[in-house]
């Protein structure tokens, strides 16, 4: 019988988004839409002194922003509300009591003091300080007091943990759907805390067993960082009785830093010049980090550079719309090793991504980034503007500064183009065509100008190259530019005259 497919993506609200965490997220939905499934969104804040305010709400608009949509969840609601597991610790201390009572796991009363001191002891003989199998039975925990002792201990308040009773020998045998079999020996793994009384929340690793476990997740799609947890997760399913039921697990590779050594971090990113959050970040305390959307990357071009950042599509396509993200994806073909992060690949894909876009849709980006400098503009305008500009853009910031000449005339003149251009018979003839062609034409269209001036150079024998280069200088300022003919209909009869006429006066005869 085919698995219903049930993923889940659940960041921890302690500050902004990592590129990585998007990624996990879109590998999860990517996995969740090829499969016709579910993708649910669940916020795992049972690590209250970690908590950040307002890195939740970034969490949602960060994957709104990537188009990843979520199915079930904090926003969404859903058949296993709520999806906020500082809601759910009422369901965690049940089955944390439930491992206890089948000698699964045991309250340990040690204080943070205690540990602290054993470990310093430890450090002190040249040795680390693990609890476990070897030492449990020694330390401050209901393995070694009576029932009766436990039981006070507790309704007087003491503080206590509920730790996890790992097996002194066993191998635990596990397979990942991208590394494929693992096997760990239980004797080098510790007793981890479940669940704590200090603040009556469970540590991760029983939390997001119990949830994945009652949200019926078929597979977990997560971070490297996670594979040393995977045994101890194993052996929960095992004491819970649910390993008939367990997900499937497959741990993503690590995103490199673009040197190639290590995770990819902000300090990479400050140090470099690139963002490594989808969205402009700033702390409670006024820390900024930027972000790839306000760096002005399209979602898109975001999504395809991610999406190729471990996984390869077996071919040699680079450009993915989503939809074709969807049906090409599959886990066997994530990679095991680490992808290194290229920020300059990742302003290709953008740009190749405007490059691509609808002049409309572009447009309507470039309305807005008009108005910000004080000019009004249509759809309609905007919409040509675009599909003039846009094979010279990288990022969405590029584009007041290629189309400001339209909307601003040059107070200067590139000195380079000046000194190339701007001498000899040049001026005279950019005197004459203006005189006796531009000022005369009846429609001023980029047709008609395009016609006549043409006619006016094989007319005269003009060198064409010198005369539209100076023509260039007297409108734009420069000589690099988009053709011309529209930059005159764009502008109009009497603005493009008027700048012609400016420079013939400023810059003289040549």
């Amino acid at each position: 019988m085919k698995k219903t497919v049930r993923v889940r993506f659940a960041p921890s609200p302690t500050g902004p988004l990592h590129i990585g965490g998007v990624r996990t997220a879109l590998y999860n939905y990517l996995f969740a839409r090829r499969h016709g499934g579910t993708m649910i969104l669940r916020i795992e804040d049972t690590d209250s002194t970690r908590y950040v305010p307002g890195a939740e709400e970034y969490i949602f608009e960060a994957l709104r922003w990537s188009g990843i949509l979520i199915d079930e969840g904090v926003e969404q609601g859903g058949p296993h509300a709520p999806y906020r597991q500082s809601q759910r610790r009422e369901i965690y201390l049940r089955y944390a009591k439930q491992l206890v009572a089948s000698n699964n796991a045991y309250y340990a009363f040690d204080t943070p003091q205690q540990l602290e001191t054993l470990r310093k002891e430890c450090e002190a003989r040249g040795e680390s300080f693990a609890y476990n199998h070897a030492v449990r039975e020694k330390m401050d925990n209901s393995l070694s007091l009576s029932p009766e002792q436990v039981s006070e201990r507790i309704e007087r308040g003491d503080g206590w943990v509920i730790r996890f009773r790992m097996p002194a020998a066993e191998q635990i045998c596990m397979h990942d759907l991208i590394r494929g079999e693992v096997t760990v020996d239980s004797a080098t793994l510790d007793d981890k805390v479940l669940y704590k009384s200090a603040d009556n929340l469970p540590t991760y690793h029983l939390a997001n067993i119990v949830d994945d476990h009652l949200m019926e997740i078929s597979h977990v799609i997560r971070g490297e960082e996670w594979l040393p947890s995977l045994p101890l997760h194993y052996m929960l399913y095992k004491a819970l009785g649910w390993s008939d039921t367990q997900p499937e697990f497959a741990h993503l590779p690590l995103i490199l830093k673009p040197a190639g050594q290590g995770k990819l971090s902000k300090r990479d990113g400050d140090k470099m010049g690139f963002p490594v959050f989808p969205l402009l970040w700033q702390s409670p305390e006024g820390e900024v980090a930027r972000g790839y959307r306000e760096d002005g990357y399209l979602p898109a071009a975001f999504v395809n550079m991610l999406a190729l950042l471990g996984w390869n599509p077996g071919t040699e396509q680079e450009l993915f719309s989503m939809e074709e993200l969807i049906e090409a994806f599959s886990l066997e073909r994530v990679g095991k090793n680490g992808a290194r992060f290229s920020p300059d690949k990742a302003r290709w894909f953008n740009a190749q991504y405007i490059h691509h876009m609808d002049d409309t849709a572009l447009g309507e980006l470039l309305v807005p980034i008009v108005r910000e400098h004080g000019f009004q503009v249509d759809i309609a305008l905007a919409s040509r503007i675009a599909a003039l500009i846009k094979e010279r853009a990288t990022l969405l910031g590029d584009l007041w500064e290629l189309c400001r000449y339209l909307f601003v005339a040059p107070e200067e003149y590139d000195r380079a183009t000046r000194e190339k251009y701007w001498k000899g018979d040049n001026p005279a003839l950019i005197a004459d065509l203006t005189v006796n062609v531009l000022e005369r034409l009846e429609s001023f269209s980029t047709p008609q100008i395009e016609d006549a001036i043409h006619h006016w150079l094989e007319e005269g024998g003009h060198n064409m190259g010198q005369v539209m280069n100076t023509l260039r200088l007297t409108i734009t300022g420069a000589n690099r530019s988009p053709s011309l003919y529209d930059i005159c209909d764009i502008l109009g009869r009497d603005e493009t005259l008027a700048r012609i006429r400016r420079a013939l006066a400023t810059l003289g005869e040549g």
